[in-house]
């Protein structure tokens, strides 16, 4: 397998916004070969000019792991290029949905072996975020491996306000609006159970794979409620108790 051949049509999709054919069609391939897809993928872009700025966590419904008939996590990068600030364009993207999450900045370098004490000393600030996923696969069908090498859906993040790390996360109700309206409500702890959970995966996965999380490294950790297909004109808006809100336009 041509593992160069297949991250420069992946990384394709996801410059020109056209959709491609799902790579399990036509090849079998194992998580690992995933990964390493992947990274060729991102590397194109920082080739380009973009800046690795964290890492973005998928699966982390345990309920959705056990659909999938896997027993950890998966993981994304993420870039600068992908920060949106207040407006999405459409046409940057396929078929884009949004989901509401909480996102961590860290202060520090990745400890040995974290678990959520360590690991809070490890967070500077903590924010409400909206997570933009966009499978440059046709029709979004893709296997666990597929969507593993597109970067695990990942296109674009916002940010609401940074607030101190001893902002409580846990157990607080989080919500997706579009246009005014409330479409999808939950609650933090679907998020692994408690969101810091899903730090402390980030913080293990990438030390496991030699990914270096240092001073201002971003981490989403996960939705916490299913994701909504964008349309043009939508005013999205992602908000969360104690945490306010951050929102983008449709153009």
């Amino acid at each position: 397998m041509n593992y160069n051949k297949i991250a420069e049509r992946l990384d394709s999709a996801a410059l020109n916004a056209e959709a491609t054919a799902q790579v399990s069609h036509s090849q079998n391939f194992n998580l690992e070969e995933a990964y390493g897809i992947q990274s060729i993928s991102l590397s194109r872009r920082y080739i380009r000019g973009e800046k690795w700025v964290g890492l973005k966590m998928g699966f982390t419904s345990k309920a959705k792991m056990e659909q999938m008939g896997i027993h950890d996590l998966i993981w994304g990068r993420l870039t600068d290029k992908m920060f949106i600030e207040n407006q999405l364009y459409l046409e940057s993207y396929i078929h884009p949905r949004a989901e509401p999450e909480i996102a961590f900045l860290l202060n520090d370098t990745v400890i040995d072996e974290p678990n959520i004490d360590t690991v809070k000393q490890k967070v500077k600030s903590v924010a409400i975020a909206i997570e933009v996923i966009d499978s440059r696969y046709e029709n979004f069908k893709f296997s666990l491996e597929d969507v593993v090498a597109d970067n695990c859906s990942s296109t674009g993040y916002a940010l609401g306000k940074w607030l101190p790390a001893s902002t409580n996360i846990q157990d607080i109700n989080i919500g997706l609006s579009i246009n005014g309206e409330v479409v999808h409500e939950g609650n933090t702890n679907a998020i692994l159970g408690n969101p810091w959970e899903s730090l402390v995966a980030a913080l293990r996965l990438a030390k496991e794979n030699g990914e270096i999380l240092g001073d201002n490294s971003i981490i989403l950790a996960g939705a916490a409620t299913p994701a909504v297909y964008l349309k043009k004109d939508d005013e999205v808006l992602a908000s969360a108790d104690g945490l306010g809100e951050v929102s983008f336009s449709v153009k």
